[in-house]
């Protein structure tokens, strides 16, 4: 069993050596007609590294020349196919930019937000190309009013503006657990001006008005009376805003405890006064 299988496995290696020297006798011509034809056919295969290779060899051997287009926005294409992302949306943008009135100019500006999609990772790393995909969706919606994918970058743009929301509520939380208060309600205060159609609006309304009373409870008794009044503020805006809901009674709770704390320290510095005038 094992002898026969011996010359099919040396014609399948003759046959694998034989289309890398035919690649490589290609790449190493110097025909620039013959890389292109020949890096068109890898392209339409889907041998996206070998076609990658043939035209960047011949982009300058065609500029200004009508072949010029389709190979620089082949060339685009292949770092997108190869998960190169961010190469693939600098290449489309700088075919946007050299070849502005061709057809194919929408699809490559969609496809440089949609580079930048591909590379928007999980909600609890850096988003910076998240915020770049938002801003080049947003970009393409605008200029493309009317183009069929705009209901698609709509929806893109809403699900990592999500992810966005998410990173900021779990970056108040970490501040909470941590016990950085004042960091805290500066996250979720900031969380509600970013995303003011946020679902979790009510969630994070209570953690603003916990982080405030906890941070007036844990601070210095000079600090405290205005800590205090910063916290009964924002539990009374609450209670305005939800007349129900879980997290009422416990904010109710809370304001409660700050208003007769305020009276305590209230009561205090009265005497204090009175005792600085006695004497």
């Amino acid at each position: 069993m094992k002898i026969k299988l011996i010359p099919i496995l040396c014609l399948a290696l003759f046959a694998a050596v034989s289309c890398k020297s035919e690649f490589e006798k290609i790449r190493s011509g110097g025909d620039a007609a013959k890389m292109l034809e020949a890096a068109d056919k890898y392209y339409e295969e889907e041998e996206w590294q070998k076609a990658q290779t043939l035209y960047e060899l011949i982009v300058g051997s065609y500029r200004g020349k009508k072949e010029a287009e389709d190979i620089y926005f082949n060339y685009a294409y292949t770092y997108y196919y190869l998960g190169r992302y961010l190469l693939s949306s600098y290449y489309f943008k700088n075919f946007s930019t050299t070849f502005g009135g061709s057809t194919k100019k929408e699809e490559a500006d969609y496809m440089i937000a949609y580079s930048f999609y591909q590379l928007s990772p999980t909600y609890r790393l850096d988003q910076t190309n998240t915020e770049k995909a938002i801003e080049s969706f947003q970009n393409f919606v605008n200029t493309y009013t009317q183009s069929p994918r705009v209901e698609q970058c709509n929806r893109l743009i809403d699900e990592m503006r999500l992810k966005l929301e998410k990173k900021a509520f779990e970056g108040g939380k970490l501040y909470f657990d941590l016990r950085q208060y004042q960091s805290a309600t500066q996250t979720f205060e900031n969380l509600l001006k970013d995303f003011p159609e946020t679902p979790n609006a009510v969630e994070v309304r209570y953690m603003v008005v916990r982080a405030a009373y906890l941070l007036a409870e844990n601070s210095f008794v000079e600090r405290q009376q205005e800590r205090y009044q910063d916290a009964e503020e924002k539990a009374e805006e609450f209670v305005a805003r939800y007349d129900q809901g879980k997290f009422l009674k416990e904010v109710e709770n809370m304001l409660a405890a700050t208003k007769k704390k305020l009276k305590q320290l209230e009561d205090v510095r009265y005497q204090n006064s009175s005792a600085r005038s006695r004497s």
